[in-house]
C-alpha cells in the first residue's frame, strides 16, 4: 500500500490515502467505529476506474491522525466529525465533493451535508438520517435493541473506559461479529484494521463520543453552535442515496421512516448485509456512489 499523506486542519493533522487522478471527480470515504480506512479497500478501485479522485481519511482517534495540541478536547461528538470533514476539504482545496460514510463516517457525512450543503455535491450514507438526537437518547428503546447496544452503556462508566483501554482488540472484534452476523472476516483482515485502534487518543475519543450522545459528558465548547443547529434536526437538502443492511441488529427494520428528513433528490436501498456494508458488499457501495456521480453529471450537462 502506498504511503499515506497528511493534511493540517485547525485541530488535527489528518492522515489520509488518496487514489486516482488529482483531476478526477472528488469523493471522500469515511469509516466508523470500530473500523478504519480498510473498510473501503475493495470500494476504491471500483471508483478510480471510473475517474474518481478518492480520499480516505483516518478519523480523529484512529491510525496516524493526530491532535495538534495536547490541550484539545479529545472529542468524538458529531459536530467534531462533521467539521473535520469540511476542514479536510478546505485543506485539500476541494470546493465540493461527494461524501460517503457509514457508522461514525455516516454521522460525519450527514452533519457536513446538513450544516455545509454548499460543500457537498451528493451524499451516500448508511442508515438514513444519521444525525444524533441527543434529547431522544434519553428515552429507552426496545429492550432487544438496548441489549445490542450494550457497549454504549458500558462506555458510560469508568469500568467501560478501562475495558476498552485494556481489551480494545477483543471488544471491537466482538462488535464486528455481532453487527455483521453473516460476514466471515479473516484474522488478517481484522488485525489490519485493529492496528488503528492503537492511536493514543482512541479510547478518549470513543468514550467521549458515546457519553456525549447520551448526555453524560459535555462537548467541546468551540462546537456548541454547531450542536445547537444539529439539535434542531435540520433537513438534508443535497441529493442523497441511503443504504440499509437487512442483517444489521443495530438498525432493525431499517430507516425508511427517515425519508422526511431529506428534501433533495432521495433514494433508499436495502442490502443483504450487516452493519459494515463497504466491507461486506463493496460493489453495492461503489455502485451507489457511481450512480450519484452519474446523476450529478447529468444534471449539469449542457
Amino acid at each position: 500500500m502506498a504511503s499515506y499523506k497528511t493534511a493540517r486542519t485547525p485541530t488535527l493533522e489528518i492522515a489520509y490515502y488518496e487514489h486516482g487522478s488529482l483531476e478526477g471527480w472528488p469523493v471522500v470515504l469515511t469509516h466508523g467505529f470500530p473500523y478504519d480506512i480498510h473498510a473501503f479497500d475493495e470500494v476504491v478501485p471500483l471508483l478510480t476506474s471510473q475517474g474518481a479522485r478518492v480520499i480516505v481519511p483516518y478519523l480523529r482517534g484512529y491510525g496516524p491522525t493526530r491532535f495538534l495540541s495536547s490541550s484539545s478536547i479529545r472529542s468524538g461528538q458529531q459536530a467534531a466529525l462533521g467539521s473535520d470533514l469540511i476542514s479536510l476539504l478546505d485543506a485539500l482545496h476541494i470546493d465540493k465533493a461527494i461524501v460517503s460514510g457509514f457508522d461514525w463516517g455516516g454521522v460525519a457525512s450527514c452533519v457536513a451535508a446538513a450544516l455545509w450543503p454548499e460543500r457537498i455535491a451528493g451524499l451516500v450514507t448508511y442508515a438514513g438520517y444519521d444525525i444524533i438526537d441527543r434529547e431522544g437518547q434519553k428515552d429507552p428503546v426496545d429492550p432487544g435493541l438496548e441489549c445490542v447496544v450494550w457497549y454504549q452503556h458500558l462506555f458510560q462508566t469508568e469500568r467501560g473506559r478501562e475495558c476498552l483501554r485494556r481489551d480494545r482488540k477483543k471488544l471491537c472484534r466482538l462488535l464486528w461479529a455481532q453487527w455483521s452476523p453473516k460476514w466471515r472476516f479473516t484474522d488478517e483482515m481484522y488485525e489490519r484494521t485493529a492496528a488503528s485502534f492503537e492511536n493514543a487518543d482512541f479510547v478518549d475519543v470513543v468514550i467521549q463520543a458515546y457519553r456525549f450522545c447520551m448526555c453524560n459528558e459535555a462537548g467541546d465548547p468551540a462546537l456548541e453552535t454547531f450542536e445547537e443547529k444539529l439539535a434542531m434536526k435540520p433537513k438534508i437538502t443535497v441529493p442523497t442515496i441511503t443504504l440499509d443492511g437487512t442483517q444489521d441488529p443495530l438498525k432493525p427494520g431499517g430507516t425508511s421512516a427517515h425519508a422526511k428528513m431529506f428534501t433533495g433528490r432521495y433514494e433508499r436501498a436495502e442490502v443483504a448485509a450487516g452493519h459494515a456494508i463497504p466491507h461486506e458488499a463493496p460493489e453495492v457501495w461503489a455502485k451507489a456512489i457511481l450512480d450519484m456521480h452519474q446523476r450529478l453529471s447529468a444534471s449539469i450537462a449542457p
